[in-house]
């Protein structure tokens, strides 16, 4: 549309608004401007949606990939005790199903040493007339460690002060004792413990020079279990080797009550794995159906909705999920697709589980399960689906990570020309102002160059209607003297 002035105020004075003016010009040359904007803003849309979508389809991949594997989620074993208050369990992958009969006839110590009450714990222990003497301890039998502790007067002749020496002197060398006085109606007495259980331990008095008396060691025994009638001796109360890929925790000595531990698959680790595969992978196939659903207010799809490498990506979703599996065992057990563990597509692509049927199939053949996800060979459902999901979510090669690429490049193509063109806008719109300034300029100063022009008109007007005055004179001009404007013309007498 072009720019139109109104003639009838234009020339009186005022001028132009010249803003309004270089705004209405610039105006019409801005509409590719906002059309650009409008782009850019949409492919900001949909590289948000893009990005959401990929990071639930990395996420269905990390679940698939748990799947997958000899040390993945459906090779998870659990391990149960009928008396957890004698001895629990704990199984780790590996472990081979099986029930075993367990006895705890005693458990592992560690090793105390104690003296008889003496008067006071600042009393001098060392005995009259003597200034120094020496303690030695056994610590762990024969082969174990010998600690000789000096004692001094002044120094550490007290029970409090060689206590705090024991202790100072064990942290250094590593003695692993600790040393406390215990004071009761009978006195004070020195106690001294180790901090190992069974023989490593055990605590023993090589050598005493000082007036205390020692009582007889107590504790620094091994544990003392038998496993399906079998010996076993432990150093601590966490069993680690008497039942391959399982850990007891020794609780308490019941020799009179055997205890039944039992190893299997841990059907409620697994089924929560498969759980969690199911929900992400729903996830993914909603965030997808929502870019294609129509918007009843608007008839639209979703920013997405013309994406076609999103349709493939529905596609290849839809065909991983009903892969089958052709293996012998498979085909023995009956569990060669996800249908027939209960997991089954609904009509709008999503899948829903059978929790009953699941169960039914973990409990039945918990490892005929496991080789249909995933198997020796790399033939299991999960084993192909977590191969494809690779490649779709690989960060050069994925379908929507080239979604995500080429729409960055759309928009940095587009930002650059926008900035381009802005700096274009801005540069005409100096040159305008210029120009336009000048044009209003004139326009104020019309009207004084018109009143200017009224002026000098009606100067000279006033001056050619002034009357000039006869003359009777017949003196004949001057030579070279103008006759104009004369009322008459004189001749020469005869």
């Amino acid at each position: 549309m072009g720019i139109s002035f109104n003639t009838a105020s234009l020339l009186n004075g005022n001028g132009i608004d010249v803003n309004a003016v270089v705004s209405e010009i610039q105006d019409a040359q801005s509409g590719q401007l906002t059309a650009w904007q409008g782009d850019v803003t949409n492919l900001q849309t949909q590289a948000t949606d893009l990005s959401g979508i990929n990071g639930d389809l990395s996420n269905l991949a990390s679940a698939v990939q748990g799947l997958t594997g000899t040390n993945g989620a459906l090779t998870a074993v659990t391990a149960s005790s009928s008396e957890s208050e004698i001895v629990s369990a704990s199984a780790q992958t590996g472990a081979t199903a099986a029930i075993y009969n367990v006895v705890v006839n005693g458990l592992a110590t560690t090793g105390t040493l104690y003296t008889d009450s003496v008067a006071s714990a600042t009393t001098s222990i060392l005995p009259a007339g003597q200034s120094s003497g020496n303690l030695t301890l056994q610590i762990g039998g024969s082969a174990g460690t010998t600690a000789s502790i000096a004692i001094t007067a002044g120094s550490n002749d007290t029970l409090t002060t060689l206590a705090a020496s024991i202790n100072a002197q064990s942290a250094t060398s590593n003695w692993g004792i600790t040393a406390s006085v215990v004071t009761d109606a009978n006195g004070a007495r020195l106690a001294i413990y180790s901090q190992s259980t069974g023989s490593e331990g055990a605590l023993a008095v090589a050598n005493n020079t000082s007036s205390l008396t020692f009582e007889p060691p107590v504790g620094g025994t091994n544990a003392d279990i038998t496993i399906n009638g079998i010996p076993y001796a432990s150093t601590t109360n966490s069993v680690t080797g008497a039942i391959p890929d399982v850990t007891l925790t020794l609780t308490s000595a019941d020799p009179a009550t055997p205890v039944t531990i039992t190893v299997g698959p841990d059907s409620t680790s697994i089924n929560n794995s498969i759980d969690n595969f199911v929900t992400e992978y729903n996830t993914v196939v909603g965030d997808i159906n929502a870019q294609f659903s129509i918007n009843p207010s608007t008839s639209l799809q979703g920013p997405l909705g013309p994406d076609t490498d999103l349709r493939i990506l529905q596609s290849g979703l839809a065909s991983d999920i009903t892969y089958a599996t052709t293996d012998a065992i498979s085909a023995s057990s009956g569990f060669n697709n996800l249908a027939s563990l209960g997991i089954t597509m609904n009509d709008d692509g999503t899948l829903s589980v059978n929790s009953a049927t699941l169960a039914n199939a973990l409990t039945a053949n918990p490892g005929a399960v496991q080789n249909f996800f995933t198997n020796a060979n790399a033939t299991g459902f999960a084993d192909n689906f977590n191969s494809d999901l690779s490649n779709l979510t690989d960060p050069s090669t994925g379908i929507l990570n080239e979604d995500l690429a080429s729409n960055q490049s759309q928009q940095s193509d587009l930002t650059t020309e926008i900035t381009d063109f802005q700096a274009q806008l801005a540069s005409q719109k100096t040159q305008l102002d210029q120009e336009f300034s000048q044009v209003n300029a004139n326009l104020e100063e019309y009207p004084f160059l018109l009143d200017e022009v009224t002026q000098e008109l009606a100067s000279i007007s006033s001056s050619s209607t002034t009357p000039v005055a006869a003359t009777n004179s017949n003196t004949a001009p001057a030579t070279g003297e103008s006759t104009s404007g004369s009322s008459s013309i004189t001749g020469t007498s005869s």
